[in-house]
Formats: C-alpha cells, sequence, structure tokens
C-alpha cells in the first residue's frame, strides 16, 4: 500500500468517525412562522435571522436541517421542539 493510500483511507476513517447528527425541521400547518422563530432561538439558540431563514426554508422546502452535532446534545433540543408543538427528529 502506498503512502498516499494509507493517508486517503485514514481521511475517511476519521470523516465516517466526525459524522454528525441533525435535527430536521418539518413543515406544517398548525404552527406561525413567529412561533417557529421564537422557538428556534430558544431552543437552538439561532439568531432572529437564522430561524426566519430556517422558517422560510421549511415553509417552501418541507425541511430544514436546523441544528448539527452529538446526538446527547441534540435530543434534549429536539425534545423541546417537540414539546412546543413543531414537528423534528434527530437523523
Amino acid at each position: 500500500m502506498s503512502t498516499r493510500e494509507e493517508v486517503l483511507e485514514e481521511v475517511l476513517v476519521e470523516t465516517k468517525e466526525k459524522k454528525e447528527n441533525e435535527i430536521v425541521l418539518y413543515n406544517d400547518d398548525v404552527n406561525s412562522f413567529d412561533h417557529v422563530i421564537e422557538t428556534l432561538v430558544y431552543v437552538c439558540q439561532h439568531t432572529p435571522e437564522q430561524a426566519e431563514q430556517c422558517s422560510i426554508i421549511v415553509h417552501y422546502k418541507g425541511k430544514c436541517t436546523v441544528k448539527t452535532g452529538p446526538y446527547k446534545e441534540l435530543e434534549p433540543r429536539c425534545s423541546k421542539l417537540l414539546e412546543a408543538g413543531l414537528s423534528a427528529e434527530i437523523v
């Protein structure tokens, strides 16, 4: 095995290990833009601008990744989004 192949193999292994989970927020016909924005600011520590952009993406595309990170850090945030009446899951 060449040095180049060994380095490439190491990079691929590191990339797989560092794969982060995502909270995906889904569109619904129930929640207002204001509620979604306020919830994202509170739960995900988004700026108002970030939260507004995510809410617009969710509205037009049907879903949007709103937070990435390790599962153990995302789980309580996702639970809070669900408690607030939003539709979300960790992928």
